[in-house]
């Protein structure tokens, strides 16, 4: 298996602050296509915001991270357990599984390994779903987006090369399962400034050229960002998610 390359210790703190929360929609039309509501599967947790979600829906929710410093700060939840373990290796047995999601972290995995250690999971019938979100939208204030892209664009070279995933749409990473269409989704947050740049601070690329640098690229970002908000305290910022949703026989 590969190694696990640990981007996001540095910023954990931040990601479980300033990372924004999927739609609840999302969760129940899992929830309804799922063989049964006990056991659910969140794989590369992260801070638990999927997880969390997901104990609203499903009786027991096993959440795993690799990271041990994310699974540290998880949010705390009755029906989810939290646990660091590799993508491949989820210590669940046999078709314990009705539902295996992934949420913004397919693209860290060796999927492969993943997808078969998911196969073994899942239930006769059970659904897997992953999904990541694109570059953020702001309706009332297209500038802000704006300056977003050019931060983006600015960090281009300190992206793990992974993300290339995640611009693709997942398109170029294998899906063994029967497709599911369950319609569109995209995540919505009411944030001030100072959120978003608290969110942006929780890159992975930040992080890195921080780290080579000695410099915060975020106080120039938060500058501009203040510049061109205008003069309300929030925006509706969105992001638009690329779902895949899977059976197994």
């Amino acid at each position: 298996m590969s190694e696990f390359n640990d981007h996001f210790s540095d910023v954990a703190q931040g990601y479980a602050a300033f990372r924004p929360r999927y739609p609840d929609a999302l969760f129940a039309a899992l929830a309804s296509l799922a063989p049964a509501r006990d056991v659910v599967w969140d794989c590369g947790c992260g801070t638990g915001q999927a997880s969390v979600a997901l104990g609203a829906h499903f009786g027991q929710v096993h959440a795993t991270d690799a990271s041990a410093q994310q699974i540290a700060l998880a949010e705390p939840h009755e029906r989810v357990t939290y646990r660091v373990a590799p993508s491949h290796a989820s210590g669940l047995t046999n078709g314990s599984a009705a539902l295996v999601t992934v949420a913004q972290a397919l693209h860290w995995f060796d999927v492969d390994a993943f997808h078969a250690e998911a196969r073994r999971v899942l239930v006769s019938g059970g659904v897997i779903a992953e999904w990541c979100y694109t570059l953020l939208d702001v309706p009332s204030a297209p500038l802000v987006a704006d300056v977003v892209n050019a931060m983006d664009a600015r960090m281009r070279m300190w992206w793990p090369p992974q993300r290339r995933h995640v611009d693709s749409g997942y398109d170029d990473l294998a899906f063994p399962f029967e497709r599911l269409d369950i319609g569109a989704f995209a995540m919505e947050a009411e944030w001030s400034a100072r959120q978003l740049a608290g969110y942006v601070a929780t890159w992975s690329a930040v992080s890195r050229y921080r780290a080579a640098h000695g410099v915060d690229p975020t106080v120039e970002f938060t500058r501009r960002v203040t510049s061109v908000w205008g003069d309300v305290e929030r925006h509706t910022i969105r992001w638009p998610m690329v779902l895949r949703v899977g059976r197994v026989p």
